[in-house]
């Protein structure tokens, strides 16, 4: 699900791009970006605050399932690397 609608802008294990910002940083950490955080972002888009990358706009193809298995993935990633 995450190779499918996210990793074009975020990177394939969402370390960013050119297009979006890297996911696996401290900024998205859950006591920030909550989980809520991701499925609000992916429903209504979210406006530019941390990085250059501008808006990202809404993403209605993903199936609310699928954003749960794509944020429990951002977020095991994000422990291997030491953020939590």
């Amino acid at each position: 699900a995450f190779v499918e609608n996210c990793a074009q802008c975020h990177g394939m294990i969402g370390g960013g791009t050119d297009n979006g910002p890297p996911l696996i940083r401290k900024t998205y950490e859950p006591s920030h970006h909550g989980d809520f955080a991701f499925l609000r972002a992916v429903r209504q888009g979210s406006r530019s605050h941390h990085w250059r990358f501008g808006d990202m706009p809404p993403q209605p193809q993903v199936p609310d399932e699928d954003v749960s298995v794509i944020v429990k993935c951002i977020r095991e990633v994000q422990r291997a690397n030491g953020i939590d």
